[in-house]
């Protein structure tokens, strides 16, 4: 666990070390604040529905451009070979670049913030219960998102193969529920477990269930595992 957090805490300064940090909150705040503050001042809607339904759209490509370079940066320029040779488990390096990615994710989260205390001076009748559970259900969106993106950066020594790879595979679960239409009735209820947004709006609506976390722990849990073992595979080449 500590050379997880010494990973972490490096990975998390080289993010502000640089401009990308600073572009990715400022741009995920303008964008967030345009659907917001649309449905607030032209449609005079009080509540969070529009900045919740763009957000995982939004997330679609931001969060495998935050993750993109975790790993495959390393590989570019050699440094993932001097790393194996430190008294650090493989796990460490893949939870601590993980933990920095998905913090960066929430930290953009928690700069929309602003719209719920806006919300709650100046709306009628704000859902705050409503408003958590749909935060809830963001962070752990970020969570699946943030780890595809760090196991799409583990397959290439290319940042903006890993980009592209990223995007593809989250496109895939977000899109998921709005296949079922195509799909066999006996396989639809399996294909909607694995769809991510049929989990997200469940929890969006207040109704946290097992299940739901159960699926959002699963996934991250399931690409982590495939990333430390494609890390692992360097050993073997």
């Amino acid at each position: 666990m500590h050379n997880t957090l010494v990973i972490f805490k490096k990975e998390l300064k080289s993010f502000f070390n640089s401009p990308m940090a600073y572009i990715f909150l400022v741009i995920f705040a303008l964008v967030t604040g345009y659907f917001f503050t649309n449905t607030f001042f032209l449609y005079n809607q009080s509540d969070m529905r529009a900045l919740f339904s763009i957000v995982p759209l939004v997330y679609l490509f931001f969060i495998p451009a935050v993750t993109m370079s975790l790993i495959a940066k390393e590989k570019s320029v050699g440094t993932i070979e001097t790393i194996s040779t430190l008294p650090i488990q493989d796990r460490d390096v893949v939870l601590g670049k993980f933990l920095a990615g998905y913090s960066l994710i929430i930290i953009g989260l928690m700069v929309t913030v602003i719209h719920y205390i806006t919300l709650a001076f100046v709306g009628t009748n704000v859902d705050h219960g409503a408003v958590l559970s749909g935060y809830f259900g963001l962070i752990l969106l970020g969570g699946v998102y943030s780890a595809v993106g760090i196991f799409s950066s583990s397959l290439t020594e290319n940042s903006v193969v890993a980009f592209i790879i990223g995007v593809f595979i989250v496109l895939i679960f977000f899109l998921l529920d709005k296949t079922l239409i195509f799909v066999p009735d006996a396989f639809a209820g399996f294909v909607q477990y694995l769809s991510v947004d049929f989990h997200l709006s469940n929890i969006s609506r207040g109704v946290i269930d097992t299940r739901n976390l159960v699926y959002f722990g699963s996934v991250i849990g399931f690409f982590l595992f495939l990333t430390t073992r494609i890390v692992e595979s360097r050993k073997w080449g």
